[in-house]
């Protein structure tokens, strides 16, 4: 029997879903959205809230305030409404509906940025909200995702450690790039572990994280158009940069088999597809992708036929256009 006080006291740490069944490679997903925030960032929110509430930073009368796409909002929601605190939450216009009101439903204060920066795009635009709003007020205390080195040793500390312990021959790892602290922690840990574990970071086409063109991305999660100040790439053995028609076709075809994933986990799984087609062909490799977060909040985007084909086109549901054969537009009623 588990008893907790607080929810950010329950994580599944240990649960891997076998995908080889499904896409015929050697893969094991680690499922991180089986907890009360539902998703990795709940991790990173506890130890950064953590540190600020021990080094005196956050106090009764702080306001939270947190730049978000919607994961760790929604985690920093529970932990400051079980906490007391008052918090805001500063997102963009993508950020999806069903994310906006279960944070509000946990009395967080939602702002939407509307406009992108010209040239940080919608995380430029939120970040100098956040900036100007710090300095308005000495209330607001801003944890900063994009800097807090708690959100990386978070990984160091739990996750990396126990994909160590359960995949001790462990060949590669598949690590979403979003603040790139889920990606930091982990690297850090096997280099200094000085085991022979190749790490390669996947992200989003149109994320500036790895040097790409900035392109407009509707999948909220990974990808930045703001380069994270947490990233050292010399950590990183190998990148791989995935289109957003892509992430649909993997999350439909993993929905397919029963299991609903977000939009981060479609592209983590598209991304280690395809990178182990090109450089494991055959070969038996140990290789584990890490799932940030389950599918229930993209219902609206992702699983809807019709926003998929208003935002991508009908190509979305081609099968030929990606190393997932994914699932066609017939099998998906329109709804």
């Amino acid at each position: 029997m588990t008893v907790i006080s607080a929810p950010q006291d329950f994580n599944t740490e240990d649960l891997y879903i076998d995908l080889r069944p499904l896409l015929g490679s050697a893969l094991h997903l680690k499922c991180e959205g089986f907890n009360f925030a539902g998703s990795i960032k709940l991790k990173a929110a506890a130890a950064m809230v953590a540190q600020a509430e021990e080094s005196g930073l956050l106090t009764e009368d702080s306001v939270l305030v947190e730049s978000s796409s919607g994961n760790l909002g929604v985690a920093l929601s529970m932990i400051a409404a079980n906490a007391g605190y008052r918090f805001l939450c500063v997102t963009d216009a993508r950020c999806n509906q069903s994310t906006r009101r279960l944070m509000e439903a946990m009395g967080t204060e939602v702002y939407s940025v509307n406009r992108p920066d010209a040239e940080g795009g919608f995380l430029g635009a939120r970040l100098e909200y956040v900036r100007d709003l710090c300095a308005s007020d000495p209330r607001y205390v801003w944890l900063n995702q994009y800097t807090n080195a708690h959100n990386w040793i978070a990984h160091h500390r739990t996750t990396a450690p126990a994909i160590a312990e359960q995949f001790p021959d462990l060949d590669v790892l598949f690590v979403g790039a979003g603040t790139t602290g889920t990606l930091m922690g982990c690297a850090r840990y096997f280099r200094e572990s000085g085991r022979p574990v190749t790490v390669v970071a996947v992200d989003t086409v149109g994320s500036v994280t790895f040097g790409g063109s900035p392109r407009t991305r509707m999948i909220p999660g990974l990808g930045a158009g703001v380069r994270p100040q947490l990233l050292d790439a010399s950590y990183v053995d190998d990148v791989v940069m995935v289109p957003e028609p892509e992430t649909v076709r993997a999350c439909r075809r993993l929905a397919g088999a029963g299991f609903l994933f977000g939009g981060s986990t479609g592209t983590v799984v598209a991304g280690a597809q395809r990178w182990l087609a090109t450089h494991r062909p055959g070969a038996e490799v140990t290789a584990v992708a890490i799932s940030p977060d389950l599918g229930e909040r993209y219902l609206d985007t992702v699983y809807r036929n019709s926003w998929v084909q208003d935002v991508y086109g009908v190509a979305a549901f081609a099968e030929e256009d990606s190393a997932l054969d994914g699932l066609p537009l017939a099998e998906f009623p329109a709804r």
